[in-house]
């Protein structure tokens, strides 16, 4: 008999399937503090939580018969994940259960937008009828910039297809081919930004999505362009969306989630007319709450009974033979992936990995899910682990290839991961570990390099003319920017080559804008690992 602990307030239907088990008895024990959880969780096969117990290394060091730990929503953000993958114990969520309900809150507060309705309502039972003040508009024949194509962005596309809206889509890996798919017409954020009557965004917070929407857009935005946010807080530049709205630029804006929740009582958008926000219900309906607990039930139902499972998001178990070789490749191949993906020009359509050397005679997938991990990690940050990163690369219709080879060119194993776009056009990093230098990139493109992966590099493709490094030395200098090392990579003299520089810090995107000015410089890019 498997003993199941459900910790936080789940209904009763959503984890059904688990009462109704004939092998399984559920034990509800909610509000529970740390110790207390401690000193029981031993009995337990599996553990069900929402968002309320935190799951630490304590309870999970505790917990000698866990089994797993299931997460009835999308977060994990109060689960240890090294500790229980040390342990291991998996952990499961429900990306799923949430996307219909946020999709639909997404559309909820369009319609809001478009037609005053909160301000209308407060105006009406206040006393006043004012039929004037709150003139709308259609959805109809209406352009929608939608930011981000993966579930909830996808579902947001194809209701608003109903509605008879045109749609303007942006995702970093969505290709033509799948865009023409979709019905939807593939987009830069600038041409969301100069075209769309409305936006909406759709992506996971990271360090590349955090302000995407900015100053800089709102200078070339589409007067009039009305803003949807209920995806993450930090994605749309608070404090220059007010200005925006204020100059007349941003007709009106409808916000689920904050930079900072929840919000200080003297926030700009509790109090401005023309700004609609709601306390994070993008999730909060009877049906996503039962449906999550319902995935996870399932869930867990699968591996208390050894039977296949989906949705954990730490580490899936492997041969202690197999990970003891594998494991020292995990880093160097995450972030071959992760140079890869910053490197490239376009959506990407295949992820080749080729792995030449020991390692050819054992399965790779492990160290192959790190690498997609990282390729895709750049764009989807914290959504993707090394568990889902299969399954996000296959519904982004982006293909993984393998190959193996027993001959490394001189390495004891080479790692080599190339990636197509839609246009064809290949970008290819290769590294290995080197006895007594650690990690090291030893390929990019064509040309032969030996650097450390870490920190911030600048990578510059120009021409091999002299006096070009002396330029872009002096540019950084005068932008404060310091080279920690620098080394160029060419084939001949006088043709292409490439140069790569370690910095001390993140380098503004003014700076790349201007050493690309440069005579004979053809692009500049930062990457950070």
């Amino acid at each position: 008999m498997f003993k199941v602990l459900v910790s936080d307030p789940i209904s009763d239907l959503g984890i059904q399937q688990l009462m109704d088990a004939p092998d399984v008895l559920v034990e509800k024990k909610t509000g529970l503090a740390e110790d207390e959880l401690a000193a029981i969780i031993g009995e337990y096969d599996a553990l069900l939580v929402r968002s309320q117990t935190r799951v630490t290394e304590k309870i999970l060091a505790a917990g000698t018969n866990l089994k797993v730990v299931g997460r009835a929503g999308v977060g994990v953000d109060n689960i240890d994940l090294e500790a229980a993958t040390q342990r291991g114990i998996i952990v499961i969520n429900a990306p799923d259960g949430n996307t219909i309900t946020t999709c639909e809150h997404t559309f909820a507060m369009m319609m809001a937008l478009a037609r005053h309705i909160p301000q209308a309502y407060a105006k009406t039972v206040g006393g006043v009828w004012d039929r004037k003040s709150f003139l709308g508009v259609e959805l109809r024949n209406k352009t929608l910039g939608v930011m981000g194509m993966g579930r909830i962005g996808s579902e947001v596309a194809k209701r608003a297809k109903a509605f008879g809206m045109n749609i303007l889509a942006f995702d970093p890996f969505l290709t033509q081919d799948r865009a023409e798919k979709m019905e939807v017409k593939l987009a830069s954020v600038d041409d969301i930004v100069r075209n769309a009557d409305f936006m909406t965004v759709h992506t996971p917070l990271t360090p590349e999505t955090r302000h995407m929407i900015s100053r800089p857009q709102f200078e070339v935005m589409k007067k009039g362009m009305r803003i949807i946010n209920c995806a993450r807080g930090g994605i749309i530049d608070e404090a220059a969306l007010v200005e925006a709205i204020d100059e007349g630029i941003v007709a009106g804006a409808a916000f689920d989630v904050f930079e900072s929740e929840p919000p200080q009582l003297d926030h700009p958008f509790l109090s401005h007319p023309k700004i609609i926000v709601t306390p994070h219900l993008g999730a909060s309906t009877v049906e996503a709450q039962e449906n999550v607990a319902i995935d996870v039930s399932e869930e867990v139902l699968h591996i208390l009974r050894n039977e296949p499972f989906k949705n954990a998001v730490n580490m899936p178990p492997v041969a202690a033979s197999v990970m003891s070789r594998l494991q020292p490749y995990f880093s160097i191949g995450e972030k071959l992936g992760s140079f890869a993906a910053q490197s490239a020009n376009q959506a990407v359509s295949e992820i080749h990995i080729d792995v030449a050397g020991d390692l050819s005679d054992i399965d790779i997938l492990p160290l192959t899910r790190y690498i997609v991990k990282g390729v895709l990690g750049h764009h989807l940050g914290s959504e993707v682990n090394i568990v889902n990163c299969m399954h996000l690369a296959k519904s982004r219709d982006i293909n993984v290839v393998v190959t193996k080879a027993s001959k490394s060119k001189g390495f004891t194993n080479l790692l080599t991961v190339t990636l197509k776009t839609q246009n064809h056009e290949e970008t290819l990093v290769a590294g290995t570990l080197l006895n007594g230098y650690g990690e090291r990139i030893v390929q990019i493109d064509k040309f032969p390099v030996d650097m450390a992966p870490e920190g911030h590099v600048i990578l510059i493709s120009h021409n091999d003319k002299p006096g070009i490094i002396g330029r872009v030395g002096t540019l950084l200098g005068e932008n404060d920017v310091n080279i920690a090392s620098m080394q160029v990579g060419r084939k001949i003299i006088g043709g292409a080559a490439i140069m790569i520089l370690t910095v001390d810090k993140a380098v503004q995107k003014e700076v790349l804008s201007q050493l690309t000015t440069l005579p004979e410089l053809n692009r500049a890019i930062e990457i950070t690992l």
